[in-house]
C-alpha cells in the first residue's frame, strides 16, 4: 500500500509555521509517500510568493497546489514558472503562466497531482472542472499510473459530483476552499478516495482564519475592515489516503488533525 497526505488551505506564519514543525514526524510516523499541501493562502492569508513555495518544499511537502488566490501576491506570477513542483488550477486558461499538472514519483508509481475550480458561486474565470478533468486525464493517458484531483470550490454539491464523476478513475478526490473540515471522507463504490474539504491548517480561533471582531464587524455594518490572519489554536488538518498501487484503488481515506 502507498500513502498520500493532502494538507488543506495553509493559511499565513501561524499555517506555515505547523507545517515546518510537523511534517517531518507525519512523514516518519505514518509512512507518507507523497505529500501534497494547498498553499494559495499561505502568504498572509491571500496567495503565496516563491519564498514561502520553496520554504514548503524544503520543509517536505513534494507538490504544492493553489486556487482561486493564485495570483493575489504581486510578482507570482513570474515566479511560479521555475518552481518544478508547483503547479496552478488545471481548469484556467492556457495562457496563465505555470503548470497544469505535475507527476510525482514514489516507489516506482507516478501519480499525476492536479486543481480544479468549481465554478459554482466563485468569482474566477475558468474552464469546466467536468470537461477539464477529463481532458487532462485523457492527456496523461500512459504518463502516470494514478490520479489525484483537488477540487477547490464553493459548492458542497459542485464536489461531490465530480468525485461521483470520477469515481473509479481517480485514486482520490479531495476538496478544499471552505476552510471547514468535512465528516464525509470515505472510499466511492469504485475506488476513489473523497473528502469534501480537507480543511484549514492555520488558527482555528478564528473566522476561517481571519480575526473574529473585524469579521463580525464586516457583517454587522458593511464597512471594509483589513481581516489580520489570527493566531489561536493552530491546526494542520489533513486528508490521509491509502492506496493500492497495483488495483490502482484507495482502500482508506480519513481526517488527520494535528495540533501544535
Amino acid at each position: 500500500m502507498l500513502k498520500l497526505l493532502f494538507i488543506g488551505d495553509i493559511v499565513g506564519r501561524p499555517g506555515r509555521e505547523i507545517v515546518i514543525e510537523k511534517l517531518a514526524g507525519l512523514r516518519a510516523e505514518l509512512g507518507l509517500d507523497f505529500v501534497i499541501a494547498n498553499a494559495e493562502n499561505s502568504a498572509g492569508g491571500a496567495g503565496v510568493t516563491g519564498a514561502i513555495a520553496r520554504t514548503l518544499l524544503d520543509a517536505g511537502v513534494d507538490a504544492v497546489t493553489l486556487g482561486d488566490h493564485v495570483w493575489d501576491q504581486k510578482g507570482w506570477e513570474s515566479e511560479i514558472a521555475g518552481l518544478e513542483r508547483v503547479c496552478r488550477p488545471a481548469n484556467l486558461p492556457a495562457a496563465c503562466p505555470g503548470r497544469d499538472h505535475l507527476v510525482l514519483e514514489a516507489g516506482g508509481f507516478r501519480l499525476a497531482v492536479c486543481t480544479l475550480l468549481g465554478r459554482q458561486f466563485m468569482g474566477m474565470k475558468a474552464g469546466c472542472p467536468f470537461l477539464g478533468a477529463d481532458a487532462l486525464l485523457e492527456k496523461l493517458r500512459g504518463r502516470a499510473d494514478g490520479f489525484f484531483v483537488e477540487i477547490h470550490a464553493e459548492a458542497t454539491s459542485e464536489k461531490q459530483a465530480l468525485g461521483r464523476h470520477l469515481d473509479g478513475r481517480a485514486l482520490a478526490v479531495i476538496g478544499t476552499h471552505t476552510h471547514v473540515p468535512t465528516a464525509d471522507a470515505c472510499v466511492l463504490p469504485g475506488g476513489t478516495a473523497f473528502m469534501c474539504d480537507a480543511g484549514m491548517t492555520g488558527p482555528y480561533a478564528s473566522v476561517l482564519g481571519r480575526e473574529v471582531a473585524p469579521v463580525i464587524g464586516r457583517f454587522l455594518d458593511g464597512m471594509p475592515r483589513r481581516f489580520g490572519v489570527a493566531e489561536g489554536d493552530v491546526r494542520l488538518s489533513a486528508a490521509l489516503v491509502e492506496f493500492d498501487p497495483a488495483a490502482k484503488r484507495a482502500t482508506r481515506c480519513e481526517l488527520l488533525v494535528a495540533r501544535k
